[in-house]
């Protein structure tokens, strides 16, 4: 249920997927020409992929590049059982959250049998785990949350991990992997923003965790010093007044 980077390693570009309209595609046909944001997700998801396509969106809105033009975004989904309807219905809400309709040729929603969908996670290194939902059914997924910018050759160029990301690092990302250039891994930290809990049948945040760990150290840290230059201050003090004592022992 974690992310393994496997940066320069070649997607399976023969692999083939069912895109939006119900047409069979290669993950080839996506690369060649520019590079892409790879995402795994599934669209039946009730928390993290929604979160995390909601992250890529507003992070795409303020990037100065065009999807369908400067690069494209192939989102697969890692449930065989989802439909191309599906897929058309959820790539139908983000291009309109994005806001820009005219770039609907360059947002690629898919679906895929198995076989096609381990070569792909396998590729990327995403880990996860069919679990049972509320029904009691195995219809739900446990899995980290990341997204890769991929190179014109189709090679992973760059990890971003967790649910929000920086223009600024997607754009660098973009034009890089657009001259086939990689990237170097990113601490996995974030990897663990999101945390499956299969008791509560939710995702907690766990950073809130690793956040209050270091405040508390922080906060021993401060208390260590403070009483050290205190401890330093009154050793101090006791030898002033020694000497003061002494000066006037011999006056």
């Amino acid at each position: 249920m974690g992310v393994t980077q496997h940066l320069n390693q070649m997607l399976p570009l023969d692999a083939q997927f069912v895109d939006d309209t119900g047409k069979t595609v290669r993950l080839g046909d996506y690369f060649g020409n520019r590079p892409a944001i790879l995402s795994l997700v599934y669209y039946n998801c009730p928390m993290l992929c929604s979160e995390e396509m909601d992250g890529l969106a507003s992070a795409l809105m303020m990037v100065h590049l065009i999807p369908g033009k400067d690069f494209n975004i192939v989102i697969i989904s890692i449930d065989p059982t989802e439909t191309p309807q599906m897929a058309a219905k959820k790539k139908a809400f983000y291009v309109k959250r994005y806001g820009h309709p005219e770039t609907a040729d360059g947002w690629h929603f898919l679906t895929g049998q198995q076989a096609a969908i381990d070569a792909v996670s396998d590729a990327t290194g995403f880990g996860y785990v069919r679990i049972p939902g509320p029904d009691g059914k195995l219809n739900q997924f446990a899995h980290a949350s990341s997204i890769e910018v991929v190179t014109t050759q189709g090679r992973l160029a760059q990890y971003y991990l967790g649910v929000e990301y920086s223009p600024n690092d997607i754009l660098l990302g973009l034009v890089e992997a657009s001259g086939n250039r990689i990237g170097s891994p990113v601490a996995n930290i974030l990897t663990y923003c999101y945390h499956y809990d299969p008791q509560t049948n939710r995702h907690s945040l766990i950073v809130a965790r690793v956040v209050q760990v270091g405040g508390m150290m922080t906060v021993v840290s401060l208390g260590s010093f403070m009483f050290l230059m205190f401890r330093r201050d009154i050793k101090l003090g006791r030898n002033h007044d020694s000497l003061n004592w002494r000066s006037e022992d011999k006056g």
